[in-house]
């Protein structure tokens, strides 16, 4: 079943704070605001980007360091501040004229659950509340900010059939 949902999917989006990043919200005395952001995670982002899909932020904050860690990967879907998740979300998949059933989508909260209520595929990591892990379809291994988002990007790859050939870079 999963498979199957993982297959269809050309657009994934993702909550930062909780799935990106590891949900803490880091301030200087000055009151700049610091994320951690994993290096794993933004290449998984990379090769799934360059096998075919659509990569797109949605979060409920704004920073600075967010645009700055987008324009890095590359990513040109980025909302920030959105009060509604579901409405963005539905602007994107208007935007590129997709159906609901080829987005995923991952959050950590309960106030991601309109958007990964919507999608084709719900995403989230082990230390959501239980009321986002039920209404899941893959809960990954790795938390948030440590690997989840690498993790997210391997298993749709390998059910496209498109892992293989974004390793295959680097095993020669």
């Amino acid at each position: 079943m999963l498979t199957s949902r993982a297959k269809l999917i050309r657009l994934m989006a993702f909550d930062v704070d909780g799935v990106m990043t590891d949900g803490g919200l880091y301030f200087s005395d000055s009151g700049e605001e610091f994320k951690r952001f994993n290096s794993q995670d933004g290449h998984g982002l990379k090769m799934l980007r360059a096998s075919g899909v659509e990569i797109a932020l949605i979060t409920g904050r704004t920073s600075n360091c967010v645009t700055a860690r987008a324009g890095n990967l590359g990513i040109e879907h980025v909302y920030q501040g959105v009060e509604n998740k579901l409405e963005a979300m539905v602007d994107l998949l208007n935007k590129l004229e997709l159906p609901r059933d080829s987005a995923a989508y991952m959050g950590d909260d309960v106030v991601d659950l309109t958007v990964m209520r919507h999608v084709g595929m719900a995403v989230t990591v082990p230390d959501a509340p239980l009321q986002v892990r039920e209404r899941s379809h893959y809960i990954t291994q790795r938390n948030g900010g440590y690997g989840a988002v690498r993790e997210a990007c391997e298993m749709i790859m390998a059910a496209q059939g498109t892992l293989e050939k974004q390793l295959a870079n680097y095993l020669r």
